[in-house]
């Protein structure tokens, strides 16, 4: 009987980490430092799908910000936009790294002034229904040399 209940409340305390396992991972989440009359600026991070289902990113908000919005870089005639993007795909068993150049989140109205070691709460709507809440440092971080060759962005 004890061996049993012992059991029962390792499944039950496994059952968290069983329902995570096929959920999105974020990884190196951070937000980029701004100087003070800065209303936005951007947030970056690594999102891993361990499970086999494809996943994507709806929506992000955070209460550093009135507003937070999905955006990706785009070259138009030979020059380089910021676009807003309904969602960021994941997809099953792959990642997707939101970079300086490329996708990332647009924190819009900063409520107020955001120093560098201070940590920004983000929270991403996947399309699954789940939300999931970092903790996202804020750096300094340097903006990609147009001149120089980051593999996969073309500049």
């Amino acid at each position: 009987m004890w061996f049993s209940r012992s059991l029962m409340w390792v499944g039950l305390s496994l059952a968290p980490v069983l329902a995570l396992a096929d959920t999105l991972v974020v990884e190196e989440a951070k937000v980029r430092a701004v100087p003070p009359v800065s209303t936005t600026t951007a947030a970056f991070m690594v999102l891993r799908n361990p499970g086999d289902q494809d996943l994507a990113v709806l929506g992000a908000f955070s209460p550093a910000a009135e507003n937070t919005e999905l955006h990706n870089h785009v070259e138009e005639d030979g020059v380089m936009q910021m676009r807003q993007v309904q969602a960021i795909n994941v997809p099953a068993g792959g990642s997707v790294e939101l970079a300086p150049g490329g996708l990332h989140l647009m924190l819009i109205g900063l409520v107020e002034t955001l120093e560098e070691g201070d940590q920004i709460e983000l929270t991403l709507e996947l399309d699954n229904t789940e939300r999931i809440t970092v903790e996202a440092p804020v750096k300094r971080i340097e903006v990609m040399d147009e001149g120089s060759d980051h593999g996969h962005h073309a500049h």
